[in-house]
């Protein structure tokens, strides 16, 4: 989901103003456009909805639907959302952004009822060099019927093929994974992050997710299946939802478990990054005091986790105390990858109990199971022993070494290398 209202407001309120001044001109579908050219209102009919202009009787459905945990959360629409919101959006506001040719909202209703489903648009237009932004929200009572996924085809396939435009983007804040897999499933390509790039409805910043769709890769709703956009769904499901507690047991039979890191694990976590070992064939910081902790525990993990790049968990005893920290990579684009790497490191005294290697596994097991992934990467230090064994123990098979392949502190080392496969 994406916010149509107050951005909708606020950039066609700016574009007015900059097409008062500036009179550019391109050509689109063999027409002479101006920035900032009236655009009529269209209906547009895509699977089982109906998109049309919105009117002044749907401002209690907007009202309602705005009042939603979720469209607050992951929209910027304004925070509270009060019923005058609604009634600027559906009637003056969505009028404005026809007139001045610079948005195109659209009503997403029930085309033999008439009932509110979602809202879906470009929320921002600029035809002289022909960008848009889409964006959409599904009303809490339609959600899981496809809604917002054939609406936004529709208006997809209208802005590229009728207005003739040259690039859609669609943005999303990190994390917002059911907005990602809906762009997914129309063809959009994940570009990348912008960092503090977008605006909630409370006026803070967060960093945005951005794909953008280009004239022909609009994928239809009959598209054969696709491997890679069925792991951008698994993914959502994973990512898009608390992280998990994986269980296990070590070789010896004592219980072990990979949880998310909680504020009590603070002293552990310093006290094993502290240790010579960690300091010598890891490369946390050095020195290691109570700031880099919370740094990793409140900002690092819960972050790398909202962009569906990392998984970082707590290896904890039978007691459920931190015995040491482990983690699941994903590079490139988390959401098609099949490759993963592990990184790990336990306390002194946790060390030569088993836990390592039964948590290593546990967790190559669960990315493999749960994300789908081919091969899972191991890496250390050459002369990192303990490393070493606890991977050939968790079914790593050592490859190599690399030549100064990785960085610690400020020189270049070489490094084991080793892998385990899915199929392994």
């Amino acid at each position: 989901m994406h916010a149509l209202e107050s951005v909708t407001r606020k950039r066609a309120t700016s574009k007015a103003s900059v097409a008062e001044t500036r009179y550019e001109r391109a050509t689109c579908l063999g027409h002479d456009v101006r920035m900032g050219d009236p655009l009529d209102p269209v209906t547009i009919r895509d699977g089982g909805v109906l998109l049309r202009a919105w009117t002044s009787g749907d401002a209690d459905a907007v009202y309602r639907a705005c009042q939603d945990p979720d469209i607050q959360r992951w929209t910027s629409v304004p925070r509270p959302y009060l019923r005058e919101h609604a009634v600027e959006f559906v009637g003056p506001g969505s009028a404005r952004a026809w007139a001045e040719g610079t948005a195109a909202p659209f009503a997403v209703v029930d085309p033999a009822t008439d009932e509110l489903l979602a809202a879906c648009g470009l929320i921002w237009l600029d035809r002289a060099i022909g960008h848009a932004e889409i964006g959409y929200w599904t009303a809490p009572w339609a959600r899981g019927r496809g809604v917002a996924t054939d609406a936004a085809r529709g208006v997809a396939h209208w802005a590229l093929e009728t207005l003739g435009l040259r690039r859609l983007v669609w943005q999303a804040e990190v994390g917002n994974f059911a907005s990602r897999l809906i762009a997914a499933r129309l063809g959009f390509r994940f570009e990348g992050l912008g960092r503090q790039s977008l605006r909630r409805g409370d006026g803070s910043l967060a960093d945005g997710w951005v794909a953008g769709l280009l004239p022909g890769e609009l994928r239809p709703a009959d598209a054969p299946a696709d491997p890679e956009l069925d792991r951008v769904r698994d993914r959502t499901a994973v990512f898009g939802r608390p992280q998990p507690t994986l269980t296990g047991r070590t070789a010896g039979g004592e219980p072990v478990r990979l949880r998310p890191m909680r504020p009590e694990d603070i002293p552990s976590m310093i006290a094993a990054c502290r240790d010579p070992l960690s300091r010598a064939f890891t490369t946390v910081p050095d020195p290691y005091d109570e700031d880099d902790a919370e740094s990793f525990l409140y900002d690092y993990a819960p972050t790398v986790w909202a962009r569906g790049v990392e998984a970082v968990f707590a290896v904890a005893d039978g007691d459920d105390a931190y015995a040491g920290s482990m983690s699941l990579r994903l590079p490139d684009d988390a959401m098609t990858t099949t490759l993963g790497d592990v990184g790990y490191l336990i306390g002194p005294w946790a060390r030569r109990r088993g836990y390592a290697p039964a948590a290593l596994r546990l967790l190559c097991d669960w990315g493999f199971e749960r994300l789908a992934l081919q091969r899972i990467e191991w890496r250390a230090f050459v002369g990192n022993d303990a490393s070493r064994t606890v991977a050939t123990r968790a079914g790593f098979t050592m490859e190599g070494m690399a030549r100064a392949a990785l960085r610690h502190r400020d020189t270049y080392r070489d490094t084991w290398t080793g892998a385990r496969l899915a199929t392994d």
